[in-house]
């Protein structure tokens, strides 16, 4: 009986760090996932310590205009070095001859410059990587691994945003009124600790097995180019192929895209075994093509993404935020609300909803990937309705007390207005986001998780350039001749409300395409 039990026991494709076969009792599940999550908590509080407060640090002690600084934003040690040079500068290197604190401050800003470059080049590598090993440590062919890793993609945004709360709270306190080589030089700390954190899981993680020497670009691109080969070849021995390809593929498969079915057909007629795509290969194509409509239509949800980091925070910049006297909460700080309304539903949504989904619809995930997706697409189309709304009765309130054209005087209205629309995007990113990340992980052949999971990381990237371009756009349109336009800087003659119109209309015009 004991055999059985451990062939039973024995993970397929994966082996240890030293090779060795797999049990699924002793190595991977969340034992693994535990100290990758761990890791990548303590890598996104480095990174947001950084990114989050940067524009800052780029004007105020490196004196950049707001314009270059801007533009530097879009990237540890040596960061916290450069930081740490300008009180170097005051406390060691004064002296009559000017020219070696200028040459201070050119040392520090080329180590400011290395050090983001060498975040980006590391952001590059870490991020898309990390994700798919920490899902790869679940057997998806498992019952019950198959739901863990399900909520693996749960908790991990958890921690990541949970950590970014706690960052924009806390860091950007300590850089702007204690030391910005403290602030900077807390995350370079935590950093460190994340990498040791990964590197004890070494033992326990599962490490997926190549099973195919060739590269699945090559195998995928070779399909492209024999269907574009055999585009007009209808032969009868094409006829047969195709036939082949509805036998072996589900008949959903084969109908879809079916123009690449004539890959099976070698451009000679000749059907000899190397000499044509397989139908896996075919397959793997299909799954690659199908994720482009979904990469289209998320990119409205990415364009409505990146105003939270920018219009809802100059929102709130002219309303009131008192918390109690004396104290006033930054305009930035409200983003942490949308961590927070994470923070509180991804647990409700993985310990409550989805046991109930299940119940009903017998899938390990409660709902699929791609309702969870466009459920989360509805909310954020919700949200920018909400922030159009908000913005029209900010506007109406300014009228109403005559502040119109006094842009530095705070509006009468509490910034609490705005909890509403920060929340439905934290919602949104629930179920969109952990969508998102879920289906390009899962819906690529095993060797191209990380690239699926980039191709993800790559809708909010677009969908940030599409925003910009969008806002020059109507910049250049409706600002012409000294005319206000929607984004003036005296944003009580603005029109953000009927930014946020257009962003909502593109979000549906988005979501009836992708249903």
């Amino acid at each position: 009986m004991d055999k059985p039990l451990l062939s039973d026991n024995i993970v397929d494709a994966v082996v240890d760090y030293k090779g060795r076969q797999v049990l699924r009792s002793n190595k991977g599940g969340w034992k693994s996932a535990y100290f990758i999550i761990g890791m990548e908590v303590a890598e996104r509080f480095a990174y947001y310590g950084i990114s989050v407060n940067l524009i800052t640090y780029l004007t105020a002690p490196l004196g950049q205009s707001t314009a270059t600084a801007a533009e530097n934003v879009n990237g540890l040690g040596l960061l916290t070095l450069s930081a740490l040079l300008p009180s170097l500068s005051t406390a060691d290197f004064i002296h009559p001859n000017k020219i070696m604190l200028h040459s201070t401050h050119q040392l520090q800003v080329i180590l400011f410059f290395l050090s983001l470059y060498l975040v980006a080049v590391g952001q590059g590598g870490h991020k898309p990587c990390v994700q798919a090993f920490g899902a790869d440590q679940f057997d998806g062919l498992d019952p019950e691994e198959c739901k863990a890793k399900s909520s693996f993609f749960n908790w991990w945004y958890f921690g990541i945003c949970g950590s970014a709360a706690v960052t924009k709270l806390v860091i950007c306190y300590v850089q702007e009124n204690l030391s910005w080589g403290l602030g900077f030089g807390i995350p370079c700390v935590l950093m460190v600790v994340g990498l040791g954190v990964f590197l004890l899981g070494t033992r326990t993680y599962r490490y997926s097995v190549k099973e195919d020497e060739k590269s699945p670009f090559v195998r995928i691109g070779r399909v492209f180019v024999a269907a574009v080969k055999n585009w007009q070849r209808t032969t009868p021995l094409a006829i047969i192929i195709e036939e082949e390809a509805h036998v072996t593929l589900p008949h959903h498969n084969s109908e879809q895209f079916k123009f690449l079915n004539k890959a099976l057909l070698f451009p000679d007629g000749s059907k000899e075994e190397g000499n044509i795509c397989s139908v896996s290969d075919i397959e793997e194509a299909k799954t690659v093509l199908r994720l482009v409509p979904i990469w289209v239509t998320s990119l409205a949800y990415a364009v409505v993404h990146s105003q939270i980091t920018t219009f809802f925070t100059k929102q709130g910049a002219t309303m009131d935020r008192t918390i109690f006297p004396a104290f006033e909460i930054p305009a930035a700080s409200l983003q942490s609300f949308v961590g927070l309304s994470i923070i509180l539903v991804i647990p409700i949504y993985d310990r409550i909803f989805v046991p109930i989904a299940r119940a009903f619809t017998r899938k390990p995930s409660g709902i699929t990937m791609l309702q969870r997706i466009g459920i989360g697409m509805l909310f954020s189309a919700i949200g920018i309705v909400v922030a159009a709304l908000v913005e029209m009765k900010r506007l109406k309130t300014a009228e109403e007390y005559g502040l119109v054209d006094m842009p530095d005087v705070t509006i009468p209205m509490s910034a609490w207005w705005l909890l509403p629309q920060y929340v439905l995007s934290g919602i949104a990113d629930v179920f969109t986001v952990v969508g998102l990340q879920e289906f390009f992980y899962d819906q690529v052949p095993i060797e191209l998780r990380s690239v699926g999971l980039a191709l993800y990381i790559s809708i909010f990237g677009v969908g940030s350039f599409l925003s910009s371009f969008l806002v020059s756009v109507i910049e250049e349109v409706f600002g012409r001749d000294g005319k206000n336009s929607w984004f003036a800087d005296n944003l009580n003659r603005a029109h953000l409300d009927y930014f946020y119109w257009l962003l909502a209309g593109l979000s549906a015009a988005a979501l009836a395409p992708y249903m």
